[in-house]
């Protein structure tokens, strides 16, 4: 199965960040989260990538066609024109890097990949969420519903400590809670290529009209996920990433 990621936001929460470069290519522990991204999959079977180029799309082709000069210790020899690579760090990846437009929507950037995935359900997901998902058990009840689409359902991590009170003194603190909202949706979908159909054009959100007409046909179908799952939408989500890599808690390392 191949993995289409999205990858053309401008990630503006992130202004500071993203100001120089696009979202995915934020890094956490030294590497960009795109590919600590396909690190999941790949860690789980998947290893041949569709990823949906927006803004400053640039910056990720640069990366994927420098990947040795980017992750291992190198030695020019001037005179002959060589490079020796001294520590391999390739991945059994085949990446395809496809622009989609500064300006399209989600649901227009999986339109214009259409043609990368036809041969068989394919995942899908944003280019700036980390989970401990299980794939295999994702893909096994998409096929098990014999549905269009699978969405991972998530309970989001509470934004806010609880305090529990006993008069005027506090007797604990929850750092967080979870599911204060119920489930949304988290990313880590399967698709089947005719869901390309559902989507009008550049101007489409995925989230809209496509997968409310699919829940409408009965054809959208949700794996819950209870494990980890974290978004980095804000400065504060990516030092929390980087604290949890940091300090050997990073629960999406599979490998």
């Amino acid at each position: 199965m191949k993995a289409v990621i999205l990858a053309g936001g401008t990630g503006t929460r992130l202004s500071e960040e993203t100001d120089v470069r696009p979202k995915p290519m934020v890094e956490i522990g030294g590497r960009p989260i795109l590919w600590h991204i396909m690190k999941i999959y790949s860690s789980q079977g998947v290893n041949d990538f569709v990823v949906c180029l927006g803004y400053k799309g640039y910056l990720i082709k640069e990366y994927f066609a420098n990947y040795f000069l980017h992750m291992c210790d190198v030695t020019f020899d001037i005179a002959s024109n060589t490079m020796n690579v001294h520590q391999s760090a390739a991945e059994d990846w085949r990446v395809t890097l496809v622009d989609t437009g500064d300006e399209t929507m989600t649901g227009g950037r999986l339109k214009r990949v259409a043609p990368y995935v036809r041969e068989g359900d394919f995942h899908f997901t944003y280019g700036d969420g980390l989970a401990d998902v299980d794939l295999d058990a994702l893909v096994a009840l998409h096929r098990e519903q014999r549905v269009l689409a699978t969405v991972t359902a998530v309970e989001p991590p509470g934004r806010f400590g609880a305090l529990e009170l006993d008069g005027d003194r506090v007797v604990d603190f929850a750092e967080k809670t979870r599911g204060e909202g119920g489930w949304i949706n988290g990313g880590f979908f399967v698709l089947s290529p005719e869901v390309v159909d559902y989507i009008d054009g550049d101007a489409t959100s995925w989230e809209l009209e496509p997968m409310n007409r699919l829940a409408a046909e009965r054809q959208l179908a949700v794996y819950k996920h209870s494990g980890f799952w974290q978004p980095m939408d804000t400065l504060r989500d990516k030092n929390h990433l980087q604290r949890l890599w940091e300090t050997g808690r990073a629960p999406w390392r599979r490998w």
